[in-house]
């Protein structure tokens, strides 16, 4: 039998068959890895890309950041799909923002030199220990992070570059002694006002609505009643951070550590660095007179603040800041750990330039007590041991969840888990941790809402893990006519109250512009632009949206409330307000600021029209 298969292999015609199957296999590979390329994307920018996924994590940031600001509210919010749909685009539009601020910033070829970045990581308070760098604390909070020193320096670079740009845009804008002046006398200007207050509930009395009339809303308003997909999930969680809080480490284990890693506890030499850099055609040239001069017996910071192209260093003598072996470029580094204290190197080339490196001080590398590193060393040995069963248990957790698919009862026992619940999300209002974007993809995939299965291992972070299953699932839909009836009955009896209330405000102010005051008028003298507690905001914005009355006649107008009353007014006189210096003072920042803010808009505004942006991400937000 396998012999005939053989030989029939052979033929002209089965190779043919063959030749077509690889090459459908080929061309479908090709296209599903050309669609699959498109659908990670979410915008590109001039031909750069901003992909799905760092627009998820952006939008699952300012999901964590308006949930920590409005709390519940924000809950509220997120179970309407056409504001997370809104809240979504603003976040792609803010990153499309950031991108060509970033493209700007190149054309202009602004940049940012490793020794401004180092200054700059060096004085961030995050890195300090007693008000000086510490080298442990910078890696240990890099590690916390999940960032190498790369990414931070390049993060860095790029939002110090972007500063550089907006300092040169924002800070040109100034305020004049009259625009102070004149928008003092604005904002501190009063208004006298005579009001009556029409309630709408006065209006609702006798307004029958018919069922026809509230299924023709429904039929007329079928998006506003559109529900999202939904799942409620079951789900079992591995987390180096939970197996820490076991884990006990006794100071013996942490002294036999501490003796074995005695090299990682050294304090390594640095040295209080100071430079002089030179740019330009000629900067070779200036780099050796320079020199000269300090060699003639010039003091190196005279020298430096004279002839440094580097500004932010030169006011300062030069000075950077102390440093250690490695954290400079190579060129940097040797020339500096060659000198000794007080010593100026000779010029030396690099990447951004001339330079001349002087050692203004010297400290010699030092052993860390055992005491003044214990607490780092047990955190050290508590997170290792910690990671080590997360490696173990994490297989664990991958086979039973695998070999029994339908249920996670099992999978929690063999990592002495629990299994934990959700109530009802859709996409956008998800619980943490399961508001990660691949958990949600997890989530939402038809191995485990079609086929009931349990997910695959599911990464949140690192050291973080989760299987997840449906316990319960609602396709998206529309609400039924029933449930939503009573509402929408509700705001059809408001909506009707609403226009009697509107008629009845023209006729009495209509009537009072004719000399017939109505009754239940309250006054208010001297009103302030920032209002009073016991009037609403809304009334007070209207009152001065109003135009100043001319001489001995008020003007009149009638206002909807956010209560759905209605305020009928008589503006009868306008005082211009004067303000204290110091007010005035704060009033000039402030204008400045505003000012700037809109510079920025313009900015990012023109930016824009000039540029070639396709938007690409399709994500159903209401599903």
């Amino acid at each position: 039998m396998l012999e005939k298969i053989r030989e029939g292999s052979q033929g002209v015609a089965a190779k043919i068959i063959l030749g077509a199957v690889i090459l459908s296999f080929a061309l479908t590979g090709v296209y599903s890895y050309l669609g699959s390329n498109a659908e990670m994307l979410a915008a590109e920018v001039n031909g750069e890309e901003i992909s799905r996924y760092d627009l998820d994590q952006a939008f699952q940031n300012e999901q964590g950041r308006m949930r920590a600001q409005l709390g519940e509210m924000f809950d509220t919010l997120a179970a309407d799909p056409g504001y997370m749909a809104g809240l979504r685009q603003s976040v792609l539009d803010r990153l499309i923002a950031e991108r060509l601020i970033d493209q700007k910033v190149q054309a202009l070829g602004l940049r940012v030199s490793d020794a401004q970045i180092q200054q700059a990581i060096v004085a961030m308070e995050e890195f300090q220990v007693d008000g000086r760098f510490d080298n442990d604390r910078y890696q240990a909070v890099l590690r916390q992070n999940n960032l190498s020193g790369v990414q931070l320096r390049d993060m860095m670079r790029r939002d110090m570059s972007r500063q550089q740009l907006m300092l040169g845009l924002l800070g040109s804008e100034f305020v004049t002694p009259a625009e102070v002046a004149s928008l003092t006398a604005l904002q501190q200007q009063t208004r006298d006002i005579d009001y009556v207050v029409l309630s709408q509930a006065d209006f609702n009395a006798g307004i029958e609505v018919g069922d026809e009339a509230v299924a023709q809303y429904y039929q007329d308003n079928l998006a506003r009643f559109a529900t999202a997909e939904q799942v409620a999930l079951e789900y079992v969680e591995l987390a180096v951070a939970d197996l820490a809080k076991d884990v006990t480490v006794t100071d013996e284990e942490a002294q036999a550590f501490y003796q074995s890693q005695a090299h990682a506890y050294q304090q390594p030499e640095r040295r209080l660095a100071a430079h002089m850099l030179f740019e330009g055609d000629d900067a070779q040239a200036r780099a050796e007179a320079a020199l000269a001069r300090v060699r003639g017996g010039e003091a190196f910071a005279a020298v430096a603040a004279d002839s440094s192209d580097d500004s932010f260093t030169a006011e300062n003598g030069g000075e950077l800041d102390w440093m250690t072996p490695g954290q400079m470029d190579e060129a940097f580094d040797q020339a500096l750990f060659a000198l000794e204290a007080g010593g100026t190197s000779e010029v030396i080339k690099t990447d951004y330039g001339y330079q001349i490196v002087h050692a203004k001080a010297v400290e010699a590398a030092t052993q860390r007590p055992f005491e003044e590193v214990k607490a780092s060393i047990l955190q050290t040995l508590q997170n290792d041991k910690a990671q080590s069963e997360f490696y173990s248990l994490q297989q664990q957790l991958a086979d039973v969840s695998f070999e029994v698919p339908d249920s996670l009862v099992e999978t929690a026992q063999a990592v002495g888990g629990e299994v934990k619940s959700t109530a009802l999300f859709n996409r956008m209002n998800a619980p943490a941790p399961l508001d990660n974007p691949r958990a949600l993809a997890a989530a939402f995939s038809d191995t485990v809402l079609l086929d009931g299965m349990n997910s695959e291992v599911v990464q949140i972070d690192n050291g973080h893990i989760l299987v997840l299953r449906v316990k319960e699932h609602q396709a998206a839909g529309t609400e039924p006519l029933e449930n939503v009836a009573p509402m929408i009955r509700d705001q059809l009896v408001v909506e009707q109250a609403s226009e009697k209330a509107q008629a009845q405000a023209e006729a009495v102010e209509a009537a009072w512009q004719a000399g017939t005051a109505p009754e239940g008028v309250i006054a208010v003298a001297e009103l302030g632009r920032f209002g009073q507690p016991e009037l609403d905001p809304t009334l007070v914005q209207e009152v001065f949206k109003m135009p100043k009355p001319t001489e001995g006649a008020a003007v009149y107008g009638h206002y909807r409330l956010p209560s759905g009353d209605i305020a009928v007014v008589a503006l009868n006189r306008v005082s211009e307000g004067a303000a204290e210096a110091g007010q005035n003072e704060a009033l000039k920042g402030r204008l400045a600021q505003q000012m700037s803010e809109a510079d920025y808009r313009a900015l990012v505004d023109s930016l824009r029209a000039e540029a070639e942006i396709r938007y690409l991400d399709n994500q159903p937000v209401t599903q």
